[in-house]
């Protein structure tokens, strides 16, 4: 399988030390959220950064038409919200839980003295922060480039993420374990509802998944794994 790495899902302490985990969580506090809990809203102050302990999570904006695109899901294992932090921003978009969802929450005071104590943690901060430019970098070329196909390919891929943990798995069904609705399917692909509809309908028929209600049954995880590498 090609590697696809703004399809992995690595927690954001896996590659440090065990007590750089343990110094987060000395300073940090956690929180739990029910099902659609909101976490915080567009334009609140940016003076704490996230750390998923368990669960998933949207990030979205609401239109002036109010809809609701969402840009990006987020998981366990990811740490979140520290631009605003960093820069000193207010919320550029709303966070919802999307599961019950368990988070550890960290002052911008504390963040600032891990990152000055803690070069290792300066660094992987410094990283994932270039992962998310190289994302965005990858999304605007995608945008440019590949099909809706092969944008909705990726996306399903992305999604199912958490129920694969290898390569074998690509051989059982996975059902993809949020909600999510046409227009928010349209808005994390750059297309359209009536698109998103014609081409789900489209793998369903080819035996790629199955549909009901809200909920997407992958039933051929290699061939979508192969689109989403086209």
């Amino acid at each position: 399988m090609k590697h696809l790495w703004h399809l992995e899902g690595e927690d954001f302490f896996r590659p440090l030390a065990p007590e750089l985990k343990v110094a987060f969580e000395e300073v940090s506090t956690s929180h739990q959220y029910k099902k659609n809990d909101t976490i915080f809203f567009e334009g609140d102050a940016g003076n704490s950064c996230f750390y998923v302990e368990k669960g998933l999570l949207r990030i979205f904006k609401v239109s002036q038409s109010g809809k609701e695109p969402s840009y990006f899901i987020r998981r366990t294992g990811e740490l979140f919200g520290v631009a605003e932090v960093l820069e000193s921003l207010p919320r550029k978009a709303n966070a919802q839980a999307l599961t019950p969802l368990i988070l550890r929450e960290i002052s911008r005071s504390a963040l600032e003295k891990l990152l000055e104590e803690y070069p290792q943690f300066s660094r992987r901060v410094i990283t994932e922060l270039g992962k998310r430019i190289r994302y965005l970098g990858d999304q605007v070329e995608s945008l440019m480039t590949c099909d809706v196909t092969v944008r909705m390919a990726r996306l399903l891929f992305y999604l199912a993420q958490d129920e694969i943990a290898d390569e074998s798995d690509l051989d059982r069904k996975i059902t993809i374990p949020i909600s999510l609705t046409q227009h928010q399917l349209a808005a994390m692909t750059g297309s359209c509802q009536q698109t998103v509809s014609d081409v789900l309908g489209r793998f369903q028929k080819q035996g790629l998944l199955r549909l009901s209600r809200k909920r997407i049954e992958l039933l051929d995880l290699r061939a979508l794994s192969t689109l989403s590498e086209s």
